[in-house]
């Protein structure tokens, strides 16, 4: 329960809230957001969305769910579904602006640790997150869609299937392959 229920009531799960939008139910999108949006901003860092571009695509991903949640289908966590979804408004987004050139820059800038770094751990630190985003910002988008459902946000096969709407196979194919490319760059010379 989260300090925005009100006292006494237990927070609704998924598959009702959704039920909820579909009537039009403004306040249920509102907790699904609350729910959900930092696990969407992750992903949409992950598939290299610019940091100016990052909250337009939160909202327009939820945004698309009061028009999707009818379709929504019952499953008990609407993450994966979410992906789905965010990863629809990435694609409309690209063919739209094609920004391909810096994806992964807002990737590349991690949480600063604890303790203070040397400069040294700093610049061997910037230049393995330089050459992992050059990796990454390397891979074809199916690849890399497939790689960060799986590999960074831990959906499984079958999710990522169903979000990618492709067979369970051709997501470990991609998986596969772009795990494969990923190492082939980074562990085979600089970038």
């Amino acid at each position: 329960m989260t300090a925005l229920a009100a006292p006494g009531r237990q927070e609704a799960p998924d598959p009702e809230l959704l039920a909820r939008i579909a009537g039009g139910d403004l306040e249920s999108l509102g907790t699904l957001y609350d729910r959900y949006a930092q696990d969407m901003r992750r992903f949409l860092v992950r598939l290299g969305v610019q940091q100016a571009d990052l909250d337009d695509l939160v909202q327009q991903t939820f945004l698309e769910v009061l028009r999707a949640a009818k379709s929504f289908d019952g499953r008990p966590c609407a993450r994966p579904w979410l992906f789905g979804i965010a990863a629809t408004m990435v694609r409309r987004s690209r063919r739209s602006f094609a920004r391909t050139a810096t994806r992964l820059k807002a990737w590349t800038k991690a949480a600063e640790s604890q303790r203070p770094v040397t400069p040294a751990e700093s610049l061997e630190g910037e230049e393995a997150k330089r050459r992992a985003a050059s990796a990454l910002d390397a891979l074809s988008d199916i690849k890399r869609e497939a790689f960060v459902l799986v590999a960074l946000e831990g959906v499984s096969g079958e999710e990522a299937a169903a979000v990618l709407g492709v067979p369970v196979n051709t997501v470990w194919t991609r998986v596969h392959h772009a795990r494969s490319a990923l190492r082939a760059k980074l562990l085979g010379g600089k970038s």
